[in-house]
């Protein structure tokens, strides 16, 4: 039997980045782009490498454009650390895991290092193929925890719960990480949203553009932890913003949701530096007369737009500096 998985990308809409210390965000999956992992039984247990897990190269130059397009990681670590973690889970819990093996490999059409979130939906995927393979049933609102682990407590990435929450539950979904019930139950309230309309949602993203999202936010979990009243204040405020947002999603008030989203990010580069790339992104949006605030870490922005006539303009002025525009695919 040959098992087959998916975990999409997603775009953080409003909240970002107060998942990671208690708050509480939306975020949406963009069914345009997706990890797919194919898992069936063989003798021995075995990882397909993909071209960027090979380290052979035909020259310098070769290495160097890999490294541009992939980053200096394949997705083999993260599948590795995906069944470590798995297999860990079962032992704590006392399930007993079959003797059997598997070859395992993935596919992905993320974009990598543009915070779409492209390493998660490589775990994500993986987990859910290896709990169909050994017909292991991991509760839905655990299940974004038993992933995280895998990041933070095995790679030691700097990550929240967003980016598996939305992989694992898809659509649209409103979050509320409570720190008593995160501490108590290992999960938040997961709540899933039909949003009036999503019809002039679109994601721009930069082509060029790479970064390990977990240095970036790492200045703001050591200020954090260190119990900095600015960036404790500001997290609070963003969270707040998904808070107001989940009503304005219900009602389809487009022009609250443009005033939050702006917000969002205004909020964001109060505690964060923001590269002149990644500004540019947001300034050429709103310039365009669309919102804007990325969708994770940077390298990607997420907004409304007004018209079709606001489209093409932003079609037009971001491809003047690499950029690509989409519109996301949520449901």
């Amino acid at each position: 039997m040959i098992i087959e998985t998916r975990a999409y990308a997603r775009a953080g809409l409003l909240g970002n980045p107060s998942d990671g210390y208690f708050g509480k965000t939306i975020s949406i999956s963009v069914k345009n782009f997706g990890a797919h992992i194919t898992l069936y039984q063989s003798p021995e247990l075995k990882i397909e490498p993909q071209t960027q897990d090979i380290n052979e190269f035909s020259s310098i130059h070769d290495l160097i454009e890999r490294v541009k397009i992939h980053g200096y990681y394949g997705g083999d670590r993260l599948i590795k650390a995906a069944i470590k973690t798995f297999a860990d889970y079962c032992r704590q819990k006392n399930i007993k895991i079959e003797n059997k093996n598997f070859t395992i490999r993935y596919h992905s059409t993320i974009p990598r290092q543009v915070g779409l979130a492209g390493s998660s939906a490589i775990v994500t995927a993986t987990m859910r193929a290896l709990t169909q393979f050994y017909k292991i049933d991991i509760p839905l609102e655990i299940f974004p925890s038993i992933v995280l682990k895998v990041e933070t407590e095995a790679l030691g990435i700097n990550a929240g719960l967003q980016d598996r929450v939305i992989q694992t539950y898809e659509g649209c979904v409103y979050m509320d990480f409570d720190k008593q019930l995160i501490e108590t139950k290992q999960h938040g309230r997961y709540e899933r949203l039909t949003p009036k309309t999503l019809d002039n949602l679109y994601i721009a993203y930069k082509v060029e553009l790479g970064k390990v999202s977990g240095t970036v936010l790492n200045d703001i979990r050591s200020r954090y932890d260190r119990g900095d009243i600015e960036v404790i204040e500001t997290l609070q405020e963003i969270a707040s913003l998904a808070e107001q947002g989940k009503q304005m999603l219900i009602k389809g008030d487009i022009d609250a949701l443009n005033a939050l989203i702006n917000r969002n990010f205004d909020l964001r580069r109060k505690i964060m530096n923001i590269s002149d790339s990644n500004l540019e992104l947001v300034n050429t949006a709103r310039a365009c007369g669309a919102s804007a605030k990325f969708t994770g870490s940077g390298g990607s922005i997420v907004g409304f737009y007004s018209d079709d006539e606001t489209l093409t303009r932003l079609i037009i002025e971001m491809k003047k500096i690499k950029a690509r525009v989409i519109k996301p695919f949520v449901f």
